[in-house]
């Protein structure tokens, strides 16, 4: 396991290098999961990533699992709808494709979202939030990333979230499925980089 800090130079630069001499596994996208609690900051580390893999010249996409979640008592389904609609697809070559859940109507959207087509002769997708390393996804993904931040500052972060109001009747609700969910299987001990984040 390798460890990164956000606070050191070209952090992001060193996780994407290592990334991008990953081989795959039997398919010509190389998965990537960014795993780790909320407010520990998966999608800023994702989106710092994404950045450094175009850089080297990388196709690459991100797909969040707020797409995936059913709703906010949805964490432990997520990974199952993943794995359905866009990992087994993918290690089959045959196109990934998912309904983005919409978190207004609290329904699926009908119609289907696919990945960018310059991912079909080989690239990176990063797939960012709780739920993309978990065991029901387990040895389909190429790279398990594990972002890790300390408990007052994943609060403080999350208190500072646009959506907060919005979030904070749901999370502790969250927090217990996220409790559920890793205390059946551990991601971050099965992690190939682990990025703490402070």
């Amino acid at each position: 396991m390798v460890r990164v800090r956000t606070d050191e130079v070209e952090w992001a630069a060193r996780v994407a290098r290592r990334v991008s001499v990953v081989p795959r596994h039997g398919h010509r996208v190389r998965v990537v999961s960014v795993e780790g609690r909320s407010g520990s900051g998966k999608s800023t580390v994702a989106e710092r990533v994404r950045s450094e893999l175009v850089a080297l010249g990388e196709p690459v996409a991100t797909l969040t699992m707020e797409d995936l979640y059913p709703g906010w008592e949805g964490l432990a389904r997520a990974p199952e709808l993943l794995r359905t609609w866009v990992l087994g697809p993918l290690a089959e070559g045959r196109t990934a494709a998912w309904r983005r859940y919409d978190w207004e109507s609290g329904a699926f959207e009908e119609g289907w979202r696919t990945l960018p087509e310059d991912l079909g002769a080989g690239g990176t997708l990063l797939v960012e939030g709780c739920g993309s390393g978990a065991g029901a996804v387990r040895g389909w993904s190429d790279v398990l990333v594990w972002v890790s931040a300390p408990d007052h500052v994943r609060r403080a972060r999350l208190d500072a979230r646009e959506d907060a109001d919005l979030y904070a009747p749901f999370r502790k609700a969250w927090a217990r499925q996220e409790e559920a969910l890793y205390s059946l299987d551990h991601p971050r001990e099965r992690a190939d980089l682990v990025v703490d984040n402070p």
